[in-house]
């Protein structure tokens, strides 16, 4: 049985319509910037600043994530740095996975899925500090690449669908070290597998009762807005720069939310 998901007692109507639009500004302008989508900083937000338990932070997160990704796509889209095939690739195992994503956040228990998630941060804090970005490299295509892309995106649902986090964190690294992609069309075709994927895992938490859409639509404008500034900041940003700056900030989030879960097993 799915359980009842609340706010915080503490936290009023009137305070949580600035907290979802802050925290969609944070995740927007960070997507643009780092193709992530934005939910590895929004799920934080939303539990620190509106008062959310973790599923409900992630449900909600992946429902912002869909107008963040489309803003993005088209934005590294019109720039040609997008992979259209390998992004619709990665899509197509990423609608699979996202639907065993949300199915595992209405049933793990909350405990496991922050330590989950803190784990996830720290691996992909760590990775980013040995992943050498270059510009200009596109992505192999052959019959082993396209199952590696598939498994890819199977992997980068259900990452979204448990965590709410776009599963750009996973893929804009493995694009880079492993299929030879630029970090700038790593980041644009992140987002346009996220697409899809944020998109069936979002109907699923709906039909579910997981999230209420007006939270994540809400904070989905407040990040779309901001998402250009971000594309903004990755075109100025020297690449090896952005990635340690990144790899630094994801592991702050994860020290926090470490406090934060020791606070509550206690």
């Amino acid at each position: 049985m799915v359980p009842r998901i609340r706010y915080c007692a503490t936290v009023t109507p009137a305070r949580r319509l600035p907290a979802l639009l802050l925290a969609g500004a944070i995740g927007g302008l960070l997507s643009g910037a780092f193709g992530v989508g934005g939910g590895i900083v929004m799920v934080p937000l939303f539990i620190w600043l509106a008062g959310m338990d973790q599923r409900r932070a992630a449900a909600t997160s992946l429902v912002a994530i869909l107008p963040t990704a489309i803003a993005g796509t088209i934005q590294y889209g019109v720039a040609g740095h997008v992979d259209w095939i390998a992004g619709l690739v990665i899509a197509a195992g990423g609608i699979v996975g996202s639907l065993i994503g949300t199915r595992l956040l209405r049933t793990l228990p909350i405990g496991w899925l922050r330590w989950l998630f803190i784990a996830l941060l720290v691996v992909v804090a760590v990775r980013l500090f040995f992943t050498v970005p270059v510009r200009g490299d596109e992505i192999g295509f052959g019959v082993p690449q396209i199952i590696g892309l598939v498994v890819l995106g199977v992997a980068m649902g259900i990452a979204s669908g448990l965590f709410g986090i776009g599963g750009g964190v996973i893929v804009v690294p493995v694009l880079i070290a492993l299929f030879g992609a630029s970090d700038l069309v790593a980041k644009g075709t992140s987002l346009l597998a996220m697409i899809p994927t944020s998109l069936t895992g979002s109907i699923a938490n709906v039909r579910n009762r997981m999230v209420d859409p007006l939270d994540g639509i809400v904070a989905g404008i407040a990040a779309t807005a901001a998402s250009f500034g971000g594309v903004a900041l990755a075109y100025a940003l020297p690449a090896q720069l952005a990635t340690i700056l990144f790899g630094i900030f994801v592991l702050l989030v994860a020290a926090q939310l470490t406090w934060r879960a020791i606070r509550l097993s206690r």
